[in-house]
Protein backbone atom coordinates (compact mmCIF):
# COMPACT_ATOMS: atom_id res chain seq x y z
CA UNK A 1 0.00 0.00 0.00
CA UNK A 2 1.58 3.36 -1.02
CA UNK A 3 0.78 5.91 1.71
CA UNK A 4 -0.34 9.78 0.79
CA UNK A 5 2.02 10.53 3.72
CA UNK A 6 5.36 11.25 4.91
CA UNK A 7 6.74 11.28 8.45
CA UNK A 8 9.27 13.69 8.10
CA UNK A 9 6.67 16.61 6.06
CA UNK A 10 3.93 15.83 8.43
CA UNK A 11 6.58 16.32 11.29
CA UNK A 12 8.04 19.59 9.59
CA UNK A 13 4.51 20.93 9.46
CA UNK A 14 3.47 19.94 13.25
CA UNK A 15 6.91 21.68 14.26
CA UNK A 16 5.47 25.23 13.20
CA UNK A 17 2.50 25.07 15.22
CA UNK A 18 3.00 26.48 18.47
CA UNK A 19 0.56 27.29 20.98
CA UNK A 20 0.77 26.62 25.06
CA UNK A 21 -2.76 26.44 26.71
CA UNK A 22 -1.61 29.25 29.09
CA UNK A 23 -1.97 31.53 25.42
CA UNK A 24 -5.76 30.70 24.96
CA UNK A 25 -7.28 30.02 28.38
CA UNK A 26 -7.18 31.60 31.42
CA UNK A 27 -6.68 35.68 32.18
CA UNK A 28 -8.62 37.99 30.21
CA UNK A 29 -9.97 35.04 28.08
CA UNK A 30 -13.01 33.94 29.13
CA UNK A 31 -16.17 32.06 27.97
CA UNK A 32 -18.95 34.56 26.94
CA UNK A 33 -22.31 32.38 28.67
CA UNK A 34 -24.26 35.22 27.18
CA UNK A 35 -23.83 33.40 23.59
CA UNK A 36 -24.57 29.69 22.53
CA UNK A 37 -20.88 27.76 22.26
CA UNK A 38 -21.35 24.72 19.91
CA UNK A 39 -23.00 25.52 16.24
CA UNK A 40 -26.66 24.03 15.89
CA UNK A 41 -25.55 21.52 13.62
CA UNK A 42 -23.87 19.75 16.37
CA UNK A 43 -26.36 20.47 19.03
CA UNK A 44 -29.59 20.63 17.70
CA UNK A 45 -31.65 22.67 20.12
CA UNK A 46 -33.96 24.73 17.60
CA UNK A 47 -35.76 21.75 16.68
CA UNK A 48 -37.55 21.68 20.16
CA UNK A 49 -40.24 24.16 19.76
CA UNK A 50 -41.19 23.46 23.46
CA UNK A 51 -38.11 25.20 24.74
CA UNK A 52 -37.46 29.01 25.72
CA UNK A 53 -34.82 30.57 23.53
CA UNK A 54 -32.84 31.16 26.87
CA UNK A 55 -33.24 27.55 27.57
CA UNK A 56 -32.09 26.62 24.20
CA UNK A 57 -28.53 28.40 24.64
CA UNK A 58 -28.61 26.48 28.38
CA UNK A 59 -29.02 23.74 26.50
CA UNK A 60 -26.37 24.61 23.95
CA UNK A 61 -23.79 24.90 26.45
CA UNK A 62 -24.78 21.68 28.47
CA UNK A 63 -23.48 20.01 24.94
CA UNK A 64 -20.36 22.61 24.85
CA UNK A 65 -19.18 21.18 27.81
CA UNK A 66 -19.74 17.92 27.15
CA UNK A 67 -18.46 17.97 23.36
CA UNK A 68 -15.23 19.12 24.88
CA UNK A 69 -15.11 16.54 28.09
CA UNK A 70 -15.54 13.65 25.28
CA UNK A 71 -12.71 14.96 22.96
CA UNK A 72 -10.56 15.05 26.42
CA UNK A 73 -11.90 11.69 27.09
CA UNK A 74 -10.76 10.24 24.14
CA UNK A 75 -7.49 11.76 24.19
CA UNK A 76 -7.03 9.72 27.64
CA UNK A 77 -6.79 6.51 25.12
CA UNK A 78 -5.07 8.18 22.42
CA UNK A 79 -2.36 8.91 24.80
CA UNK A 80 -1.21 5.73 25.94
CA UNK A 81 -1.79 4.52 22.60
CA UNK A 82 0.33 6.26 20.42
CA UNK A 83 3.67 5.50 23.03
CA UNK A 84 2.81 2.11 23.58
CA UNK A 85 2.82 2.15 19.52
CA UNK A 86 5.75 3.80 18.88
CA UNK A 87 7.78 2.02 21.39
CA UNK A 88 8.70 -0.71 19.75
CA UNK A 89 10.10 1.16 16.57
CA UNK A 90 12.21 3.79 18.76
CA UNK A 91 15.62 2.68 16.28
CA UNK A 92 13.86 2.07 13.04
CA UNK A 93 13.00 5.43 11.55
CA UNK A 94 14.23 8.76 13.45
CA UNK A 95 11.33 11.15 11.81
CA UNK A 96 8.82 8.40 12.48
CA UNK A 97 9.98 8.17 16.52
CA UNK A 98 9.80 11.73 16.67
CA UNK A 99 6.67 12.72 14.45
CA UNK A 100 4.57 9.76 16.96
CA UNK A 101 6.68 11.73 20.40
CA UNK A 102 5.04 15.22 18.91
CA UNK A 103 2.14 13.64 18.32
CA UNK A 104 2.08 12.37 22.14
CA UNK A 105 2.98 15.39 23.06
CA UNK A 106 0.40 17.44 21.83
CA UNK A 107 -2.42 15.15 22.67
CA UNK A 108 -0.65 15.83 26.65
CA UNK A 109 -1.49 19.11 25.99
CA UNK A 110 -5.44 18.60 24.32
CA UNK A 111 -5.73 16.96 27.45
CA UNK A 112 -4.47 20.09 29.91
CA UNK A 113 -6.67 22.47 27.72
CA UNK A 114 -10.06 20.66 28.34
CA UNK A 115 -9.13 20.43 31.82
CA UNK A 116 -8.40 24.20 31.86
CA UNK A 117 -12.13 24.20 30.03
CA UNK A 118 -13.65 22.25 32.38
CA UNK A 119 -12.59 24.09 35.45
CA UNK A 120 -13.49 27.56 34.06
CA UNK A 121 -17.04 25.88 32.90
CA UNK A 122 -17.77 24.90 36.24
CA UNK A 123 -17.11 28.67 37.66
CA UNK A 124 -19.60 30.14 35.13
CA UNK A 125 -22.59 27.70 34.37
CA UNK A 126 -25.21 27.73 37.22
CA UNK A 127 -25.22 24.05 37.95
CA UNK A 128 -23.04 20.79 37.48
CA UNK A 129 -23.08 18.92 34.38
CA UNK A 130 -22.47 15.62 34.89
CA UNK A 131 -20.84 13.54 32.28
CA UNK A 132 -19.48 9.05 31.38
CA UNK A 133 -16.46 8.04 32.78
CA UNK A 134 -14.27 8.20 34.21
CA UNK A 135 -12.33 8.01 31.54
CA UNK A 136 -9.36 6.38 32.81
CA UNK A 137 -12.16 3.16 32.83
CA UNK A 138 -13.31 3.71 29.55
CA UNK A 139 -9.47 4.20 28.12
CA UNK A 140 -8.86 0.69 29.62
CA UNK A 141 -11.84 -0.93 28.04
CA UNK A 142 -10.80 0.99 24.75
CA UNK A 143 -7.48 -0.13 24.89
CA UNK A 144 -8.57 -3.58 25.60
CA UNK A 145 -9.47 -3.96 21.77
CA UNK A 146 -7.26 -5.13 18.92
CA UNK A 147 -4.60 -2.51 18.09
CA UNK A 148 -6.13 -1.68 14.84
CA UNK A 149 -9.71 -1.39 15.55
CA UNK A 150 -7.82 1.31 18.44
CA UNK A 151 -6.40 3.22 15.34
CA UNK A 152 -9.46 3.37 12.97
CA UNK A 153 -11.42 4.80 16.09
CA UNK A 154 -9.12 7.33 16.36
CA UNK A 155 -8.60 8.40 12.69
CA UNK A 156 -12.51 8.00 12.76
CA UNK A 157 -12.61 10.25 15.92
CA UNK A 158 -9.77 12.58 14.04
CA UNK A 159 -11.29 12.96 10.59
CA UNK A 160 -14.17 13.80 12.39
CA UNK A 161 -12.58 17.04 14.70
CA UNK A 162 -11.41 18.49 11.12
CA UNK A 163 -15.22 17.85 9.57
CA UNK A 164 -16.49 20.12 12.55
CA UNK A 165 -14.64 22.57 12.80
CA UNK A 166 -14.43 23.23 9.05
CA UNK A 167 -18.11 22.65 8.19
CA UNK A 168 -19.50 24.10 10.91
CA UNK A 169 -17.40 25.97 13.71
CA UNK A 170 -15.12 28.09 11.47
CA UNK A 171 -17.45 30.18 9.61
CA UNK A 172 -20.52 30.25 12.63
CA UNK A 173 -20.01 34.20 14.11
CA UNK A 174 -22.64 33.36 16.74
CA UNK A 175 -21.07 30.76 18.94
CA UNK A 176 -18.53 32.54 21.52
CA UNK A 177 -15.37 33.29 20.58
CA UNK A 178 -13.64 32.11 23.26
CA UNK A 179 -14.78 28.72 22.29
CA UNK A 180 -14.13 28.91 18.64
CA UNK A 181 -10.91 29.44 19.93
CA UNK A 182 -10.07 26.45 21.86
CA UNK A 183 -11.82 24.54 19.03
CA UNK A 184 -9.24 26.45 16.50
CA UNK A 185 -6.06 25.47 17.77
CA UNK A 186 -7.41 21.76 18.57
CA UNK A 187 -8.09 21.28 15.24
CA UNK A 188 -5.07 22.57 13.92
CA UNK A 189 -2.61 20.00 15.71
CA UNK A 190 -5.08 17.02 14.84
CA UNK A 191 -4.89 18.13 11.32
CA UNK A 192 -1.28 16.61 11.18
CA UNK A 193 -2.75 13.59 13.61
CA UNK A 194 -4.83 11.96 11.12
CA UNK A 195 -1.97 11.77 8.46
CA UNK A 196 0.11 10.19 11.40
CA UNK A 197 -2.62 7.61 12.29
CA UNK A 198 -3.21 6.53 8.91
CA UNK A 199 0.39 5.90 8.48
CA UNK A 200 -0.06 3.81 11.76
CA UNK A 201 -3.02 1.93 10.26
CA UNK A 202 -0.76 1.20 7.20
CA UNK A 203 1.57 -0.01 9.48
CA UNK A 204 -0.77 -2.46 11.74
CA UNK A 205 -2.20 -3.35 8.61
CA UNK A 206 1.22 -4.85 7.45
CA UNK A 207 -0.07 -7.75 9.96
CA UNK A 208 -2.24 -9.12 6.82
CA UNK A 209 -5.64 -10.22 6.12
CA UNK A 210 -6.47 -12.10 9.71
CA UNK A 211 -5.32 -9.09 11.53
CA UNK A 212 -7.00 -6.49 9.52
CA UNK A 213 -10.40 -8.59 9.58
CA UNK A 214 -10.60 -8.54 13.69
CA UNK A 215 -9.37 -4.57 13.50
CA UNK A 216 -12.58 -3.86 11.97
CA UNK A 217 -14.77 -6.25 13.84
CA UNK A 218 -13.47 -4.35 17.08
CA UNK A 219 -14.08 -1.04 15.13
CA UNK A 220 -17.77 -1.84 14.83
CA UNK A 221 -17.35 -3.23 18.52
CA UNK A 222 -16.22 0.14 19.97
CA UNK A 223 -18.71 1.91 17.91
CA UNK A 224 -21.36 -0.23 19.69
CA UNK A 225 -19.62 0.50 22.92
CA UNK A 226 -19.48 4.47 22.58
CA UNK A 227 -23.12 4.63 21.30
CA UNK A 228 -24.03 3.05 24.32
CA UNK A 229 -22.27 5.77 26.43
CA UNK A 230 -23.54 8.38 24.48
CA UNK A 231 -27.22 7.33 25.77
CA UNK A 232 -26.53 7.49 29.24
CA UNK A 233 -24.86 11.16 28.44
CA UNK A 234 -28.21 11.92 27.05
CA UNK A 235 -29.67 10.91 30.36
CA UNK A 236 -27.21 12.95 32.27
CA UNK A 237 -27.81 16.37 29.83
CA UNK A 238 -31.24 15.94 30.46
CA UNK A 239 -30.94 15.87 34.36
CA UNK A 240 -28.18 18.74 33.84
CA UNK A 241 -31.05 20.83 31.86
CA UNK A 242 -33.96 20.41 33.99
CA UNK A 243 -31.37 21.62 37.26
CA UNK A 244 -30.33 24.68 35.15
CA UNK A 245 -33.25 25.89 33.76
CA UNK A 246 -35.33 24.54 37.10
CA UNK A 247 -37.70 23.04 35.19
CA UNK A 248 -39.28 19.37 34.85
CA UNK A 249 -39.98 19.03 31.49
CA UNK A 250 -43.05 16.70 30.76
CA UNK A 251 -42.82 12.87 29.41
CA UNK A 252 -43.96 13.82 26.07
CA UNK A 253 -41.14 16.56 26.08
CA UNK A 254 -38.44 14.36 27.90
CA UNK A 255 -38.89 11.49 25.20
CA UNK A 256 -38.47 14.56 22.24
CA UNK A 257 -35.13 15.63 24.16
CA UNK A 258 -33.88 12.04 24.04
CA UNK A 259 -35.06 11.83 20.31
CA UNK A 260 -33.14 14.54 19.31
CA UNK A 261 -30.49 14.76 20.94
CA UNK A 262 -29.18 10.93 20.89
CA UNK A 263 -29.74 11.68 17.35
CA UNK A 264 -27.25 14.33 17.53
CA UNK A 265 -24.98 12.93 19.22
CA UNK A 266 -24.73 10.16 16.86
CA UNK A 267 -23.93 12.44 14.19
CA UNK A 268 -21.54 14.42 16.16
CA UNK A 269 -19.37 11.52 17.23
CA UNK A 270 -20.05 8.55 14.70
CA UNK A 271 -22.11 9.59 12.04
CA UNK A 272 -19.51 12.25 11.24
CA UNK A 273 -16.23 10.14 11.28
CA UNK A 274 -17.86 7.45 9.58
CA UNK A 275 -18.80 8.97 6.13
CA UNK A 276 -15.59 11.62 6.08
CA UNK A 277 -14.23 10.90 2.76
CA UNK A 278 -10.70 10.51 4.01
CA UNK A 279 -11.41 8.15 6.73
CA UNK A 280 -13.53 5.88 3.99
CA UNK A 281 -10.64 6.14 1.27
CA UNK A 282 -8.25 4.45 3.95
CA UNK A 283 -10.80 1.92 5.09
CA UNK A 284 -11.02 1.41 1.53
CA UNK A 285 -7.79 0.74 0.76
CA UNK A 286 -7.32 -1.74 3.63
CA UNK A 287 -10.77 -3.50 2.77
CA UNK A 288 -13.66 -2.55 -0.05
CA UNK A 289 -16.11 -4.64 1.54
CA UNK A 290 -15.35 -3.02 4.82
CA UNK A 291 -16.10 0.19 3.59
CA UNK A 292 -19.48 -0.74 2.00
CA UNK A 293 -20.43 -1.74 4.93
CA UNK A 294 -19.27 1.08 6.86
CA UNK A 295 -21.21 3.46 4.31
CA UNK A 296 -23.98 0.96 4.46
CA UNK A 297 -24.53 1.23 7.99
CA UNK A 298 -23.88 5.53 8.19
CA UNK A 299 -27.03 6.69 7.74
CA UNK A 300 -28.50 5.74 11.51
CA UNK A 301 -25.39 7.79 12.55
CA UNK A 302 -26.35 11.04 10.79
Amino acid sequence: MKSRYSFKEILEKAEKIEWRVEDIIGGDKRLDFTRPFLPESLARVESMSFLTSEEKLLLNQIRGYGYLYTFGLVEEFILPFVLDHVRPYLNENDYRTRAFLQFAGEEAKHIQLFKRFAQEFKQGFPTQCETIGPPQDIARAVLSYHPLGVALVILHIEWMTQRHYLDSVRDDHAIDPQFKSLLRHHWIEEAQHAKLDTLMIEMLAENGAPAIEKGFNDYAALGGMLDGGFRQQVEFDLDSFQRATGRVLNRAEQDRFRTIQMQALRWTFLGSGMTHPNFLETVGDLNPAARGQIEEMAPAFC
